[in-house]
C-alpha cells in the first residue's frame, strides 16, 4: 500500500482534537501515520495527544514553539514519511473513506495534484459548504479548495511548502496557486469527505480588514505572474457570454486594473 501522512496542527483546540483524531483512527485505509504537531499550545494538547499515541503507535507527536499554522504544518510534513499528505485541522473531521477513495484517484491519473471531495458544515453552521467547481483560472480570485486536499509531499517540498510569511491567514489558498499554477490535474471525489467545524469564532473570522489585505499582497507579490494572465483568460471568456455577464465583466476588468496599477503603474482598461 501507498503510506499517507495526515498532519495535526493543534494550538488551543485539545478539546476538539479527540474527534479530529477518532476519524482518522476510523479510515478504512490502513497504512497512514498521523503526525500531531503542538504548536506551542498552552492547553492540554500534549496531555491528549499522549492518550492517542499509547492507543495506536501510528499517531506521532511533535512539539514546537508557537510559529503559526504554516509553520506547524511544514514541521510535520518535514518527518512525515507518507508519499501524500493530509493536513487536518484539529477542529475538523474526515470522513472513514476519505482516504482510500482519494488514493484510487490518484493512482488512475498520474497527472493528478490534489484530490479533494465534497464538503459538510457541523458546529454553530450546519449544511453543505458549497464551494465553486475547481477551475484554474478562478483560482487566482478565490480559494477553491479548503485546506484538506490531499497532495504528494514531492509538490509540497518542490514549492517550499506553506509560506510561514502567511501569518494571518490565506496561507491553504497561496499553497493550492504555488503547486498548481504550472499545471496538474484536481479532482473532487463526489462524497461528502470531509467536515468543517464552524465556531463563532475563528482564526478566519477574527482577521481584520488590514490583515487579510496583508495576506493577499503575499499572494499577489509571489503570483503576479499568474494572476494577471488568469484574469485575461478569464475576461476573454466572460467577453463570449454577451451581457448576462456584463456586471461581472466590469468588475473582472477592475480586479485586473487594480493588479497592474499595484505592480505596473497602468490601467488595461476604461469605464
Amino acid at each position: 500500500m501507498t503510506k499517507i501522512s495526515i498532519i495535526v496542527p493543534c494550538y488551543n483546540q485539545a478539546q476538539y482534537l479527540p474527534h479530529a483524531l477518532q476519524s482518522v483512527l476510523d479510515q478504512t485505509y490502513t497504512d497512514w501515520e498521523c503526525i500531531i504537531v503542538n504548536d506551542g499550545s498552552p492547553d492540554n494538547t500534549e496531555a491528549v495527544a499522549g492518550e492517542w499515541i499509547t492507543k495506536d503507535t501510528r499517531f506521532k507527536y511533535i512539539y514546537q514553539e508557537n510559529g503559526g499554522l504554516s509553520s506547524a504544518r511544514n514541521a510535520g510534513i518535514t518527518i512525515a514519511e507518507g508519499e501524500f499528505i493530509l493536513p487536518l485541522d484539529a477542529d475538523d473531521r474526515i470522513s472513514t473513506d476519505y482516504v482510500v477513495l482519494a488514493i484510487a484517484e490518484f493512482k488512475k491519473d498520474s497527472c493528478l495534484k490534489v484530490v479533494y471531495c465534497k464538503a459538510e458544515k457541523f458546529g454553530d453552521e450546519t449544511g453543505e459548504w458549497l464551494l465553486p467547481r475547481f477551475n484554474l483560472q478562478r483560482l487566482c480570485i478565490q480559494n477553491l479548495i479548503f485546506c484538506s486536499g490531499i497532495y504528494r509531499k514531492s509538490d509540497w517540498k518542490r514549492v517550499g511548502g506553506y509560506d510561514t510569511n502567511m501569518v494571518y491567514g490565506l496561507e491553504d489558498w497561496e499553497f493550492w496557486i504555488a503547486i498548481l499554477k504550472d499545471g496538474g490535474n484536481v479532482f473532487r471525489l463526489d462524497s461528502t469527505c470531509f467536515f468543517y467545524r464552524v465556531k463563532g469564532e475563528s482564526m478566519i473570522t477574527v482577521l481584520n480588514s488590514n490583515q487579510l489585505q496583508i495576506s493577499k499582497e503575499i499572494v499577489w507579490h509571489k503570483h503576479v505572474a499568474f494572476i494577471v494572465i488568469s484574469n485575461e483568460y478569464l475576461l476573454n471568456e466572460l467577453s463570449r457570454q454577451e451581457k448576462t455577464y456584463e456586471i461581472k465583466l466590469k468588475s473582472e476588468k477592475f480586479i485586473i486594473n487594480l493588479l497592474t496599477q499595484k505592480f505596473f503603474g497602468f490601467t488595461l482598461f476604461k469605464f
